[in-house]
């Protein structure tokens, strides 16, 4: 038995393999037949195209074939497309920090948002809470950032330079900007409520309450959308095909996310149930967008795989299930639902990205999109 090996080089004419597969092929199928003059044989009961098939993808796939007789000519045979059997590009090496983290940044963010208009609403209790989850997220977000770098001081040094260019600078920045406004508002808004300063005092600490929450406001949804602009931006195929798409989806999520565990903490109100209505529509418009939206092999991770079904169970637990629940009244059943498909959504895009980094064929038809 003679086995031939594959060597790992670039693939720069692929006509020209398949051609050389299909002989290796042939001459395979001919020796297993038992006939020495393996090249010549064209018919057999064993060489069906099946078989040949079978052992088309196995020169492809696994770098080698086996068989009787078997001598290639021409020089070796390349794998599949990519550079010395590594990746084109470099695949994230994220771990399950980061998607927590974008969860985490996208509600809280979105929750100062909807603090700042329950505050100019007159809703007073919902502001509150919704600064107090604000505020929570702006502390958890840095930890989780920091157990991925795996050294603290690491995020720091990322403050150091300021570089709008850079979506990984500039949402550093807004993290910090946002904890900045976030946790002083939420104390100068605490203190203005149970009003325990009296006269001029407490109206500066109405004032700068408002300041506070406007900034946080803004630094919030920064904060929510940031994420899908930072992996957008990447030469990831699944991610840098769909940057348009990133950003507003994971804004929806964030702000359904928001109302959702408002919702959860007690607070039912029409305007809260209006933006879960509004977050779900978006996310079942997005889902429908994907699905009709595709791009072939360049970005068949969010379609195949694991990771697309994570995808798909994410879309499906925070568009069309929550909007059903809603038009129903399960409210709660919704807010939970939301929350779920909002996490796992997460999740399934940095599984997407791995898979898709990893698939150098998915690199080289991007290009071509």
């Amino acid at each position: 038995m003679k086995a031939f090996c594959l060597h790992e080089v670039p693939c720069r004419d692929r006509a020209p393999l398949e051609r050389r597969i299909n002989a290796v092929a042939v001459q395979v199928v001919a020796a297993e037949c038992g006939d020495q003059h393996a090249p010549s044989v064209r018919s057999s009961t064993f060489m069906n195209e099946s078989h040949l098939d079978k052992l088309r993808d196995d020169a492809w796939q696994r770098g080698a074939v086996t068989g009787r007789g078997v001598d290639v000519a021409g020089g070796p045979i390349p794998r599949k497309p990519g550079y010395y059997g590594q990746p084109v590009v470099r695949p994230p090496v994220w771990t399950w920090e980061i998607p927590i983290y974008f969860f985490v940044g996208g509600l809280g963010g979105m929750s100062a948002v909807i603090a700042l208009g329950a505050l100019l609403f007159h809703h007073s209790d919902i502001a509150r809470t919704a600064m107090w989850v604000a505020a929570i997220a702006s502390v958890l977000s840095p930890v989780l950032l920091i157990l991925d770098l795996g050294r603290p001081h690491l995020f720091i040094h990322m403050l150091r330079v300021f570089k709008p260019q850079s979506a990984m600078s500039m949402g550093s920045w807004i993290l910090a900007a946002f904890g900045m406004c976030v946790v002083p508002g939420l104390i100068a808004l605490e203190l203005q409520t149970f009003q325990l300063f009296a006269g001029g005092i407490d109206q500066i600490l109405g004032a700068a309450a408002v300041i506070l929450m406007f900034g946080s406001a803004i630094f919030g949804m920064l904060l929510a959308t940031y994420t899908g602009v930072l992996i957008g931006a990447t030469a990831i195929p699944a991610w840098s095909l769909h940057h348009r798409l990133l950003p507003i989806h994971f804004g929806a999520a964030g702000l359904g996310s928001a109302a959702a565990l408002l919702e959860l903490l007690g607070h039912r109100i029409a305007p809260l149930n209006a933006i879960g209505l509004f977050a779900a529509a978006v996310e079942t418009v997005l889902l429908i967008w994907l699905r009709i939206h595709k791009h072939g092999v360049a970005d068949r991770a969010i379609h195949e795989h694991g990771s697309g079904w994570l995808i798909r169970i994410g879309e499906v637990f925070t568009g069309p299930i929550p909007l059903v629940l809603r038009f129903f009244g399960a409210i709660p059943l919704a807010a939970i639902s939301f929350l779920l498909g909002a996490l796992v959504s997460r999740f399934g895009w940095i599984a997407v990205g791995k898979i898709s980094g990893r698939d150098p064929e998915s690199v080289f038809a991007s290009q071509k999109v």
